[in-house]
């Protein structure tokens, strides 16, 4: 992870990377004339980068864009990623963010691309070829404290962290090792934390985690996280439910199509946001009161495994038809929410790659939602969406959807028809739980083939700053 400090006077020989609003503002900067003018014509023709060299020392400029505050945001973050990625391609270890403007905001996005932009995942690399060199980053802003600093490093680390885990193969990251994972979490961060093994899991009754987890020679695991700060502003929790599939085969509904299961370790990427976002939140200790639960487990063709026509009992008593065992993620988290009821929660979020169509619908460009909470709180995680740029589209919630996963056999299947896929696995979704709810499916954004910007190749640790900032804005209200 990147050092983040806030600094009160720039370093005349390090490395720059300028944000400012007026082409006037470059003559603050200690530059000969004519790289000034150099990097004026630069951003005359293109303000989101010009790019100096100075005797050796790079200097990047960012002229901030005009209209939208979202697109503005994220074009802040962007070009600090161009300017990571070509010092990071300097092999340099060291730079510094200079602001020539006040807007506390557009200086912290450009130093956000910069931090996430420098993420690589080397673990299991044996030499440093292409390997990130930037380790520091010193931010020189009179309109940033040093509090709001350390809030963006706590926060790019907890996507830093998502990213690690959503990229680890499940021959390391298996259900119990997430939940030691979140352990550690909770030791770095301050939140507590709670597992539940397999003879508990089973002693609750949760008889869709067990069920998927059948096929599989490792058992699930149940973690149960809460950040319960004093004066918290919120009566009853906001509670958040992530999909902890570590590895997803289909189970005996075996995925059939070409590269289908080259990306499924990623299918736990919601349960990383949440256990990323609580920290978060807990590091800055977000005056918010927040239950997490994360059931997982892989899902596998082995052993007693799962099949379809199977009727399984769940937690909250109702009965689940099997129609497809690669609709696992709905029974897991079916599970949670029923667990979750004990809560009484104020909000009940599922974070989950949980459809392709989602994906179908949305692309990778964001998530689907959708829900029977109020148009309040849909309306403020479409803000938290928007000033992230971790943006939510919503999808209709009507009440035919529901009647699509009504069995002849059981209470309700597991599967609807071939159409609407996302709003019949909310639907599912909703049966268990009676409080207001919303649905985020983050099957696109999860995990890229390839880079976009400062969301990096593989595990994009999306859902970490948008569960982060809707928390946050809770916490305002």
């Amino acid at each position: 992870m990147i050092e983040l400090v806030k600094s009160s006077r720039p370093a005349a020989a390090r490395d720059t990377l300028v944000v400012l609003d007026n082409l006037t503002q470059l003559r603050n900067l200690d530059l000969e004339r004519q790289d000034r003018q150099y990097l004026t014509e630069q951003l005359q023709a293109d303000p989101s980068l010009a790019i100096c060299d100075v005797s050796g020392r790079l200097v990047f400029a960012h002229l901030t864009a005009t209209g939208n505050r979202s697109a503005q945001l994220e074009k802040a973050r962007r070009a600090g990623d161009q300017m990571a990625t070509r010092l990071n391609a300097a092999k340099r270890t060291e730079a510094q963010v200079i602001s020539l403007q006040e807007d506390a905001e557009i200086t912290i996005a450009l130093a956000e691309g910069a931090v996430l932009g420098s993420y690589a995942f080397r673990k299991y690399k044996t030499d440093e070829k292409g390997a990130p060199t930037l380790t520091k980053l010193s931010v020189v802003a009179k309109e940033l404290s040093a509090a709001a600093v350390q809030e963006l490093e706590d926060l790019c680390d907890a996507v830093w962290t998502a990213r690690d885990l959503v990229n680890e193969p499940v021959s390391f990251l298996n259900a119990k090792q997430l939940a030691a994972e979140i352990r550690t979490l909770s030791r770095n961060s301050g939140f507590k934390v709670e597992v539940l093994n397999k003879e508990r899991i089973q002693a609750l009754g949760m008889g869709g985690l067990i069920a998927v987890n059948k096929g599989s020679i490792d058992e699930p695991t149940f973690t149960i996280l809460e950040w319960k700060p004093k004066g918290a502003v919120n009566k009853k929790p906001i509670l958040l439910v992530g999909k902890g599939v570590v590895y997803d085969t289909g189970g005996l509904s075996l995925k059939p199509t070409a590269n289908s299961m080259d990306q499924m370790k990623c299918d736990m990427a919601g349960a990383a946001a949440v256990a990323c976002a609580i920290a978060a939140a807990a590091r800055q200790e977000l005056p918010v009161h927040v239950v997490g639960l994360v059931p997982a487990t892989d899902n596998r063709p082995g052993g007693n495994a799962y099949a379809p026509g199977d009727v399984i009992r769940m937690h909250s008593g109702l009965t689940v038809e099997v129609l497809n065992t690669d609709a696992e993620g709905r029974m897991i988290l079916a599970d949670a929410l029923s667990y979750g009821e004990r809560y009484q929660p104020e909000l009940v979020m599922t974070l989950a790659t949980l459809t392709g169509a989602a994906m179908r619908a949305i692309g990778t460009y964001g998530s689907a939602v959708m829900g029977t909470a109020s148009e309040q709180s849909f309306q403020d995680l479409d803000a938290a969406g928007g000033t992230v740029f971790e943006r939510v589209a919503r999808l209709p919630f009507w009440e035919e959807y529901g009647d699509e996963i009504i069995s002849e056999v059981a209470d309700i299947k597991n599967l609807g028809s071939d159409l609407a896929g996302a709003q019949t696995a909310g639907k599912f979704l909703a049966r268990f739980t009676t409080h207001p709810y919303i649905h985020i499916d983050i099957a696109g954004p999860a995990f890229l083939t390839r880079r976009d910007s400062y969301r990096t190749k593989g595990g994009t640790g999306v859902g970490v700053r948008l569960l982060y900032q809707f928390l946050k804005q809770r916490a305002k209200a």
